[in-house]
């Protein structure tokens, strides 16, 4: 492999210390069983082009870690974007061992507080305490996830301007003004993520590893540069979940408990329709 320059990974949200730079072009990514058998499996799929390509696993001070491409690699000071796709973040089984096992979170009531003093009920004021799925739900009705079937999770600009409060962005036009600071009001750039979520949802549509996958947590990042050169990638499957042999999904049907939809199609089409309305008619 031709050794590369060098990229810095911009890291906008998430866990810190999740990732390193490596080698020749590619990214290491803190290691996730469940993660590396997606990548597996994508390698193999239609959705190939629209996932990092996938190099397997590599030690770094004694921690394994999942190898990928840098997709920066190829852009010149990219401004970046996560969108957090679907019309909710936690798997049913997640959901599940809650009820089984309740562990009330004082630090979640916390976090919910500081946004609603009044969004606790009775019971949660006295203990002080939320469950985490009950805090999972609540925050996605404050944004665009169950409204629009994703939510914006931060971008950084190529000046390094950082916006990453988007916790209470819920309207269509409340995205539709996030999306357009973010391209800075460019229509080519706009053009370029059009076309590429178009051809993104039609392999979608057709692709065997997302009608059996239940993809939850997952995000579309979206990079472009000052060159106007523009790409988005499918990327965090960590908690992407196979289904049962006999199970598959379409995507947009809306979920309730037992049927595992993840509202994912359905959030793509609103993000097309939303970046469509950012045109100028013609």
């Amino acid at each position: 492999m031709t050794p590369k320059k060098p990229q810095q990974w911009l890291q906008v949200v998430g866990h810190a210390g999740s990732f390193h730079v490596g080698d020749y072009g590619t990214l290491l990514k803190r290691f996730c069983e469940g993660e590396q058998q997606c990548y597996l499996r994508l390698m193999e799929d239609t959705l190939k082009p629209f996932v990092p390509a996938y190099h397997g696993v590599v030690q770094r001070d004694e921690q394994d870690y999942n190898m990928m491409d840098n997709l920066l690699t190829h852009f010149n000071t990219p401004a970046v974007m996560d969108c957090k796709m679907g019309s909710r973040t936690y798997l049913e089984r997640e959901l599940l061992l809650a009820k089984e096992r309740p562990q009330p979170r004082n630090d979640m009531y916390e976090k919910m507080v500081a946004v609603d003093p009044e969004a606790p009920t009775v019971q949660e004021r006295t203990q002080q305490a939320v469950l985490k799925t009950r805090y999972m739900q609540w925050r996605e009705t404050l944004s665009s996830t169950t409204s629009l079937g994703f939510r914006i999770e931060g971008f950084r600009k190529s000046n390094e301007e950082c916006h990453t409060n988007f916790k209470r962005t819920k309207s269509r036009d409340q995205v539709m003004a996030a999306f357009n600071n973010f391209v800075e009001s460019n229509t080519h750039i706009v053009w370029g993520y059009l076309r590429r979520l178009k051809e993104l949802r039609q392999v979608l549509e057709e692709s065997v590893f997302f009608r059996t996958h239940e993809v939850v947590g997952s995000s579309l990042l979206f990079l472009h540069d000052w060159k106007g050169r523009t790409g988005v990638w499918m990327i965090d499957f960590g908690k992407t979940a196979a289904l049962p042999a006999h199970l598959s999904l379409d995507h947009r049907t809306p979920w309730v408990e037992g049927n595992r939809e993840d509202g994912y199609l359905w959030g793509l089409d609103n993000l097309i329709d939303i970046l469509s309305n950012m045109l100028p008619l013609t």
